[in-house]
């Protein structure tokens, strides 16, 4: 049986809060060369901090437990190896980065039989991997010894020279084991996944750029889910789940960025807008170099200037709030409508902007730039892959989504981005002049050891000061951010607007009163109308009948 677009859209369909978004660049589409991946580690009960293993070396016989990485419940145990690399959150000390997004897929494929989820591949490759190609193997392998225990899933896997999208499900409950596929994106390509698997049809004889399980089509053959011609196969129509949500809420995302760095991208709307048309292109050429700095720009990404610009309808409010509580979908009249669901959202446990580097030394060539919360109001801070040790202020421990931590980074960006979202238009000035300031000077900072480290200090003195450096930015992160949130508190209390004099401090009569505050009211017109066309006539201003003597 063909599986075609046409048969499995419903504009009816929920949509639902999918989470993480991976946004990918190549060496040869970024300005320095570096080979860059991002993630966006979206849920609604993940705290944002800074995992770390050490490196180790492992006796024979030693067993290595499997904790569902999402749930914390275990799933079982298996061998360890003799040596595991030392990783600090999503990339290790060899500069492999390996970040992620999940889309579910077939219902048939939904209980999976194994051990391994997702996330416990990502870290156990990063454990045991130095370069892409090895993780792939080594991830594959694992599902197919170990069994798989999550749902469809794709990976952004990266290493100083090349970067690949990983797409993988499990076979469901009655065989152990996984189908994927992995394809090596062009160097002078962007690419990227959002919860809606991407990879349609691939190559079937290029091994240097195209590899894949051996059943990968037969099983689809198998159960009815394919009866083409092998060089016809998409993976993504055979295994993946499409209803409005794969389009609007996921591949939009990915759309927006190509639309931002791309020329051309328009042809792509009637494909995330309806599901019409020619599928959206795996990759693009964007038409110029990126940079890191682009790459966190699109991870702050609510489709500013595009027909989804969460700012411009009445959902944004009279602040121009780029944000909507869940649930994604309502109903009105008995027609399903659904909020926009942006790259960065409200409900973000920490996101990252990986860049891996081979003409810098060993030991500097992996740089994540790691933020806490949500990625349109973090602070991107430095993290070098060698680093011995999370910052305590990105430290596991360090308060939890409970418990209220305020030298946690975690804490203070959500005491600074939840005061934004009621009056966001008033507020973010102030937010963005302090996280440029914040991370200008982290760049400089960054620069000065990338240029500076190598030629002055030995490798251990190297490491040394990339700690230094994550450590003393974390914590002038989390400090700065602390003010911010307070002085954001102070200068828009109840409503008001305080004013300031030309030092930036609160202003006072010269009798060291505070001044009588600007009063700010609502930013937009179209909020009064709405009003006035709800409650208009309780609310107008009359003349009075009755005149006074």
């Amino acid at each position: 049986m063909k599986r075609t677009v046409s048969l499995l859209l419903s504009a009816t369909a929920a949509l639902s809060a999918l989470a993480c978004t991976s946004l990918i660049a190549g060496k040869q589409a970024t300005s320095d060369g570096s080979v860059m991946i991002t993630y966006a580690a979206d849920s609604h009960v993940r705290y944002g901090f800074l995992d770390h293993q050490p490196a180790a070396d492992h006796s024979k016989g030693e067993m290595r437990k499997i904790v569902n990485w999402t749930t914390d419940e275990p799933l079982g145990e298996i061998p360890e190896v003799a040596h595991t690399y030392a990783t600090i959150g999503n990339i290790n000390e060899h500069g492999l980065a390996i970040t992620e997004s999940t889309w579910g897929g077939r219902s048939e494929l939904s209980k999976p039989n194994g051990i391994l989820d997702y996330g416990s591949m990502m870290f156990i490759a990063l454990q045991r991997c130095k370069t892409a190609r090895e993780a792939i193997l080594e991830m594959t392998d694992l599902v197919d010894k170990y069994g798989y225990a999550s749902t469809g899933e794709s990976f952004s896997i990266a290493d100083e020279n090349e970067v690949w999208i990983m797409e993988l499900i499990g076979k469901g409950e009655k065989e152990k084991g996984a189908v994927w596929v992995a394809l090596r994106v062009p160097d002078d390509c962007i690419s990227g996944h959002a919860n809606q698997s991407r990879i349609h049809k691939f190559p079937l004889n290029d091994r240097r750029n195209c590899i894949y399980s051996p059943d990968v089509i037969s099983f689809a053959r198998k159960n009815g889910w394919f009866d083409g011609k092998d060089e016809d196969f998409s993976f993504s129509l055979a295994y993946a789940d499409y209803d409005y949500s794969s389009f609007r809420g996921c591949d939009s995302r990915v759309w927006a960025f190509f639309r931002k760095y791309a020329d051309g991208m328009d042809q792509y709307f009637a494909w995330v807008d309806e599901g019409r048309g020619e599928p959206l292109p795996l990759w693009v050429k964007p038409n110029r170099k990126l940079t890191s700095n682009d790459m966190k720009t699109m991870m702050r990404d609510h489709f500013e200037n595009t027909p989804y610009d969460m700012t411009q309808d009445a959902g944004a409010g009279p602040f121009k709030v780029p944000y909507r509580w869940r649930p994604m979908t309502f109903e009105v009249d008995g027609t399903t409508y659904t909020h926009e669901r942006a790259i960065a959202t409200q409900q973000t446990g920490y996101s990252l902007v990986a860049e891996i580097n081979g003409s810098r030394p060993a030991y500097m060539k992996g740089l994540m730039w790691f933020g806490t919360d949500d990625a349109n109001t973090c602070v991107y801070m430095p993290v070098f892959c060698t680093v011995a040790r999370p910052p305590v202020e990105l430290s596991k421990g360090n308060g939890d989504l409970y418990n209220i931590s305020w030298t946690s980074n975690f804490w203070v960006n959500n005491y600074v981005a939840n005061q934004a979202y009621n009056r966001y238009s008033q507020m973010m000035p102030d937010i963005r002049k302090v996280q440029k300031l914040l991370e200008d000077s982290i760049a400089v900072d960054v620069r000065v050891a990338i240029e500076q480290i190598p030629e002055f200090a030995d490798e251990q003195t190297g490491r040394e000061l990339l700690q230094d450096l994550a450590d003393i930015w974390a914590e002038k992160v989390t400090t700065r951010y602390k003010q911010l949130g307070d002085y954001l508190l102070v200068k828009y209390l109840d409503g008001n607007i305080k004013k300031e004099d030309a030092d930036g401090n609160f202003a006072r009569s010269p009798y060291g009163k505070p001044l009588q505050p600007d009063f700010g009211g609502y930013d937009d017109p179209a909020y009064f109308r709405a009003i006035v066309n709800d409650a208009g006539e309780r609310l107008k201003v009359k003349t009075p009948i009755v005149k006074p003597k």
